[in-house]
């Protein structure tokens, strides 16, 4: 109501506006989307995290929106030292026998947790990520409203619908709870760590598992610069532009290698040593691909390098994106039309964030649900792409992406990985060939007992059903109407000797109400 929805609000919740409380705000001039992050802004925690995960839905939202929703900002104040040492005691027992010292300020203050500085009795310098007190418990309640709210926005406005905004509920409410468990946080860097192994100066701190668990994680502490810094890379002797260049890599391998990727790229979680060490940080938001998918996540890369429309379609298609038949012409001339603006340019000259952007206005033009796992992905080339280019002004992810797919092609890791689908495939129809007989007497056992029990369950033939039904009913009332015509002219007749009175009127009255229901039963045969 304070920024100016009251109309959205009144008919979500009718009435409301009448509460005195309500009446007290008044709308502010700015533009609608700005007034719709300051909204989310001031509703806390658990509505911020929402708001940076819809973010990421460039296919579904407005840009202007989602341009926005980028700006927004855990704001939250740290909470007193003495508010979360109970969490330390808990995993650690008495911190003074574990840490020589921990900072009661934090270095980190956001939504979920905080983190604290310390140090081990030993000398090792560690992060401890506590989580906030009772955090938990909001955030489930929040999730509650969340889910309500969009199911009455669904209700209330269906042309929102194609938002499928209780979609959107559902996924974030599915992906903080997994951000609550810091035991899975910790798995995530010892798995991204392990990945990594391959490559010289990549790498994720160490986890301390003695002392974390499901709302504590204490880690190497990890001295450096963001990747971002300028400065401060140069003045560890150190190249920004190689750095970028070991980003790079390092994503795409995780991507279309190892299937497991960090999904929260921005210039806070990357952290450059005075080593030229690239550390990753924060494993809340991780990307998994199945194998199978790897080669069509390929496939719709090399799709935008080489401008091949029908190659996308597919590639969409086997992801699960469905097209309606009556939009593929236009939406094939739209991709065309988006891919062929950059076909003129060199490829270093290339704006592949910008290209990805202009691809996901045509997705949202055809009202086109994308996977999450699609949307992730994109979001992380597009922050890769962007960071590269503040590393080096030269660096162009098209030209770098070009040759690391023809690489991949070399190790015919796309091949390879059809050859172990096809293994997989003719080894599972084998196995059906020799249970085939089994599976047969079973079946002529049960036909021989009258066990067999057939469920049909199909469209057509419960139009069937309906249709007998309706047919059963018009029977039935033209027998109630012959009975009735029947029976009335039995008194009249019988009338001319005995009956007089009463039963002849009541003869007369049956014959007007066949009347009245034949001609109502024949107005609704022909409606």
């Amino acid at each position: 109501m304070k920024y100016g929805f009251g109309i959205a609000i009144d008919e979500l919740v009718p009435g409301v506006r009448k509460w005195k409380f309500f009446q007290k705000h008044f709308p502010e001039k700015r533009p609608v989307y700005e007034r719709m992050r300051l909204a989310i802004e001031e509703l806390g925690p658990t509505f911020i995290m929402f708001g940076q995960i819809a973010s990421t839905r460039t296919e579904l939202l407005p840009p202007e929106l989602i341009e926005e929703l980028h700006k927004l900002q855990d704001r939250v104040a740290p909470v007193p030292f003495s508010q979360v040492k109970p969490i330390f005691e808990e995993y650690c027992g008495c911190t003074e026998d574990v840490f020589s010292h921990i900072d009661e300020e934090p270095i980190g203050s956001a939504s979920i947790a905080l983190v604290y500085r310390g140090e081990l009795r030993d000398g090792t310098k560690v992060a401890l990520k506590v989580q906030r007190p009772h955090i938990a418990e909001i955030i489930e309640k929040d999730l509650v409203i969340l889910q309500s709210l969009a199911k009455r926005v669904e209700a209330v406005f269906p042309d929102l619908r194609v938002y499928n905004p209780t979609g959107m509920v559902q996924d974030f409410a599915s992906q903080i709870r997994k951000e609550l468990d810091f035991v899975r946080d910790g798995k995530n860097a010892e798995r991204l760590g392990h990945n990594m192994r391959g490559m010289p100066g990549v790498r994720c701190p160490k986890i301390y598992w003695k002392y974390s668990g499901a709302r504590l994680l204490v880690m190497e502490y990890v001295e450096g610069v963001r990747v971002d810094d300028l400065e401060g890379i140069r003045a560890f002797g150190l190249t920004p532009r190689e750095i970028g260049k070991k980003g790079f890599y390092a994503y795409m391998k995780q991507i279309f290698e190892d299937g497991f990727f960090h999904g929260d790229p921005h210039p806070g979680n990357l952290i450059v040593t005075r080593k030229g060490d690239l550390v990753f940080l924060d494993f809340g938001i991780m990307g998994i691909i199945r194998p199978e998918k790897r080669h069509t996540f390929i496939n719709l890369l090399l799709s935008i390098l080489e401008n091949d429309v029908d190659l996308m379609i597919r590639s969409l298609e086997r992801l699960g994106v469905r097209v309606k038949p009556d939009h593929l012409d236009s939406l094939r001339d739209d991709l065309f039309i988006t891919l062929i603006d950059y076909s003129e340019f060199e490829l270093k000259d290339v704006n592949f964030s910008r290209v990805i952007q202009e691809l996901t206005t045509v997705m949202r033009r055809y009202n086109m649900q994308v996977p999450m796992t699609l949307m992730l992905m994109l979001k992380v080339i597009m922050m890769v792409a962007d960071i590269g280019k503040s590393l080096d002004p030269e660096f162009s992810f098209s030209s770098y992406v070009s040759p690391y797919v023809e690489k991949l092609e070399e190790k015919d890791y796309a091949g390879r990985e059809l050859v172990r689908r096809a293994r997989q495939s003719a080894t599972t129809a084998l196995e059906g060939m020799f249970e085939l007989p089994t599976n047969l007497n079973s079946i002529l056992k049960r036909f021989s007992t009258g066990a067999i029990k057939f469920e049909v369950a199909d469209a057509d033939l419960q139009r069937l059903q309906h249709i007998m039904d309706r047919s059963s009913d018009k029977v039935l009332v033209g027998l109630i109407v012959a009975a009735l015509v029947v029976g009335s002219s039995l008194v009249i007749f019988a009338s001319r000797t005995t009956i007089t009175g009463p039963l002849l009127f009541l003869a007369y009255l049956g014959y007007a109400v066949a009347v009245i229901i034949g001609f109502i039963a024949l107005y609704y045969s022909l409606a």
